[in-house]
């Protein structure tokens, strides 16, 4: 496809209509669920985390302590589900990798120059590669928004094919950041463009910036995985990231997922939560299902 076709393929898209999509968004997180449907809902969610540490300061023994609680979010409890990642820097990944073997937890490594996503790339293929030889099974790149939004949709459609080829077997998870695209317009042709670059995933934010994921955002990207399906036979994945912190939000997108994508899409194989903060919440309100006894934050181990 040549970068005149993209853009006529991507600005012929249908337009967005911000305020039904807000007030659809608004509706969905409004509906309540059956106790038993939210013992179910969040044992799913715990299962979908991806457990990240994303600092200057992170060492291998912070990175060794976030895998334990990955493979085992209570050690009270072994019937609390593993989370389905954990997410780190490239110089961090054989760490990870080493914590994590034969656990069945992934194993997911920002590149690109996360989370900025202005670099060379060269540089950034380089990332990629060192950290899928040194384990990596899941690739979280950036891209790069001025391209994006000064319309030069060619060098971010040929930067994630790049990247992705780099990826080898492991999975791509395109960033849009979606804070920083303005429009759910230009969420909708981002979407798509990850999608016919390649993307096994969407995502919606580094979490560096704010906004970051919010219910708009990730239903217009709910609603270009879905018809991105229909059209072409190909699922993509799903993770909005930053922002998520509670129980209830959690649930929030697990209904949103099933009422605009549908029941295909609510597997950790398809659906992230991007979220470390919500976990302990999560484990909070378990807890107190399963024993009518809430246990404050200090019970579990902060990240």
């Amino acid at each position: 496809m040549t970068t005149t076709e993209l853009h006529g393929f991507l600005h012929g898209l249908p337009g967005v209509d911000q305020v039904g999509a807000e007030e659809r968004a608004a509706r969905l997180a409004s509906r309540s669920i059956k106790m038993s449907a939210k013992a179910e809902a969040i044992d799913l969610a715990i299962s979908m985390v991806d457990l990240t540490t994303l600092e200057g300061a992170d060492t291998a023994g912070k990175v060794r302590a976030l895998c334990a609680k990955a493979v085992h979010p209570d050690p009270s409890d072994p019937s609390v589900p593993k989370v389905a990642a954990v997410c780190v820097y490239p110089d961090m990944v054989d760490v990870a990798v080493g914590a994590l073997r034969g656990t069945g937890v992934g194993v997911a490594s920002v590149a690109t120059a996360f989370p900025s996503g202005r670099a060379p790339l060269e540089a950034k293929l380089a990332d990629t590669r060192a950290a899928v030889a040194a384990g990596a099974s899941e690739i979280d790149m950036v891209i790069d928004r001025g391209a994006f939004l000064s319309g030069d949709y060619g060098t971010v459609f040929e930067q994630i094919v790049a990247v992705k080829d780099a990826c080898g077997d492991a999975h791509l998870k395109v960033i849009l950041e979606t804070g920083e695209l303005a429009t759910l317009d230009n969420v909708r042709r981002a979407s798509w463009l990850a999608m016919r670059a390649g993307a096994d995933f969407i995502k919606t934010s580094t979490g560096k910036i704010s906004p970051a994921a919010t219910l708009p955002v990730t239903l217009v990207m709910l609603e270009a995985v879905r018809d991105y399906r229909a059209a072409t036979g190909r699922q993509v994945g799903v993770k909005p990231a930053g922002g998520i912190r509670t129980t209830k939000d959690a649930i929030k997108y697990l209904v949103l997922v099933n009422e605009t994508a549908g029941p295909d899409w609510l597997t950790p194989d398809w659906f992230r939560l991007g979220a470390s903060s919500v976990l302990n919440d999560l484990l909070m309100q378990r807890r107190k299902l399963s024993t009518g006894v809430y246990s404050g934050p200090d019970y579990f181990t902060l990240d």
